[in-house]
């Protein structure tokens, strides 16, 4: 299952074989509502006795208005943090992501999961259906606990081949859910541009994405819940239970897939990322009270989850204009990082007024050698020069060594990219989560994020903003009327190049031709 936020893009069979059965995936439909039991339920929040609620309360006290932050950067840490979220967890758990990937993370954490849901915990564990293909039988198994529930957004009517269902329902299917939270006894939420995968967690050795999340305690907890139950209740949302899979009773489901769990978690429990694990010191560096957190004001900004029908870019459904102000009530300098960067004519145009205005504007996406999404890149292409003669700053996150001998895969995953989803203004205040600035978030996905009020914070983003573009990035510059990218960080003196670096012919050549014909509503 592709990395990142758009659907797959089928092998020329898949496409044929979609044509062959589109009658067969536009036959298929979503049970209609009425016809399976959907019960409405809403966040726990009588939680404070809980151990996380007076844990929360013996460090933070009252916050008041304020919530507190603490910035995941490091690979292990968010996959550990989510981890220890889950094992103290006594009430609740709200979960929601758009991949989770059958792995070494995907399989622990799960298990985890399934543990809290023994002790007596609430389950909701909600998920976008493009990447349930060939899941259905296990989470239907995992579904039969009594205290886990499995719900799936925007769900395909045919269950098999996506490529099919998308032949068949296009213009639904579309609209994704990038949402990524989870959230324990209504006290502690995690939050950002991770899903769950090994890939997210620096659990592949030639793996090196660049992500980023937080942990929320505080008010925050509170607005990432009622979000939640926005879409665990909306219409777009189906139980997994609705489509029918299992025919054996529920005991005999749960207990296959404890076997299932139990057998592989037994296995990955005693892997070298583990292994590495414990020998970094993540549980230790993990520790409530004496992890350094940031307090400052904080606003949710979500799409509706009926984004799916909206006809419509409004404040009251999507989440591109809630973040406007991040930029138009910005003083000094504004950055930007967006693995996928397709700005468009209007925000060319906005940037460009912002420099005009005496801001900087500096914004680094992945270079075409490291974009996992080569399609993507395309779009991006056709703003690139604009945006630097309009005085914007560019830059293009580097390949790893192990990219650059790669084999390129226009559509799938690198293996190493850029993912963090973060913008910043004014070294006070940032975003951090899903969104990404191109069509298919501001129109088509669903999005959450916070936008964090807090100088240490927005400085800090500041700071390895300029590590970044020093060490991992390519500036591109023009000069003469062509574009250059140089390397501060190569060995000696900085490196200069005259076509896009580390990328062969070929895919220079594919992405300007896609540069011309791809419709930019499906970037």
């Amino acid at each position: 299952m592709n990395q990142h936020h758009y659907p797959p893009i089928a092998r020329p069979l898949q496409w044929a074989m979609a044509v062959v059965f589109s009658l067969l995936g536009a036959c298929a439909s979503v049970p209609a509502p009425g016809t399976y039991e959907k019960t409405a339920s809403h966040a726990l929040t009588a939680t404070g006795d809980t151990t996380l609620g007076q844990r929360v309360q013996a460090n933070f006290g009252d916050l008041g208005d304020q919530s507190a932050f603490y910035p995941l950067v490091d690979g292990m840490d968010a996959f550990v943090a989510r981890m220890a979220v889950v094992a103290a967890a006594e009430r609740s758990l709200d979960i929601q992501y758009y991949i989770w990937h059958n792995d070494t993370s995907g399989v622990l954490l799960i298990g985890q999961i399934l543990k809290a849901a023994d002790r007596g915990v609430r389950v909701r564990l909600l998920l976008d259906d493009l990447d349930t293909e060939d899941k259905d039988a296990f989470l239907a198994r995992f579904d039969a606990h009594p205290n886990i529930e499995v719900r799936l957004y925007n769900p395909f009517g045919y269950r098999g081949n996506r490529g099919v269902g998308f032949a068949g329902d296009l213009k639904r299917l579309n609209h994704r859910m990038h949402n990524k939270s989870l959230t324990a006894d209504n006290q502690v939420t995690v939050v950002g541009g991770r899903n769950i995968g090994n890939e997210y967690f620096g659990a592949v050795a030639h793996t090196a994405f660049q992500d980023l999340d937080v942990i929320g305690i505080g008010p925050v907890v509170g607005k990432v819940s009622a979000m939640f139950d926005q879409y665990w209740n909306s219409d777009v949302v189906v139980p997994v239970a609705a489509f029918g899979v299992a025919d054996i009773s529920d005991s005999e489901r749960l207990q296959a897939a404890r076997n299932t769990l139990e057998q592989r978690a037994l296995q990955y429990m005693d892997s070298d990322y583990v292994h590495a694990i414990r020998e970094e010191g993540v549980l230790e560096r993990l520790k409530l009270a004496d992890m350094r957190f940031y307090r400052g004001r904080a606003a949710l900004l979500y799409d509706s989850p009926d984004k799916v029908s909206a006809t419509a870019v409004t404040a009251e459904t999507h989440l591109a204009p809630q973040l406007a102000p991040l930029f138009t009530e910005a003083q000094g300098e504004v950055v930007v990082v967006s693995p996928y960067f397709v700005p468009g004519e209007k925000l060319v145009t906005f940037f460009g007024e912002l420099v005009a205005q005496g801001i900087r504007v500096r914004i680094l996406t992945n270079s075409l050698a490291a974009n996992d999404v080569g399609l993507v890149h395309a779009g991006y292409i056709r703003y690139r020069e604009a945006l630097i003669r309009s005085g914007v700053e560019m830059y293009e996150f580097k390949p790893s060594p192990n990219q650059i001998t790669r084999n390129k895969k226009w559509i799938g995953s690198s293996a190493a990219s850029l993912h963090a989803k973060t913008m910043g203004s004014a070294h006070s205040r940032v975003f951090v989560g899903s969104f990404n600035l191109d069509p298919r978030s501001i129109a088509l996905n669903t999005e959450m994020g916070i936008l964090i009020e807090n100088e240490a914070v927005a400085t800090q983003l500041h700071d390895t903003f300029d590590i970044m573009v020093n060490r991992q990035a390519y500036r591109v510059e023009l000069v003469d009327g062509d574009l250059r990218w140089v390397d501060p960080a190569a060995d000696g003196a900085p490196q200069t190049y005259d076509t896009e670096p580390h990328t062969t012919w070929w895919q220079r050549f594919a992405a300007g031709t896609l540069s011309l014909i791809v419709p930019e509503s499906m970037l």
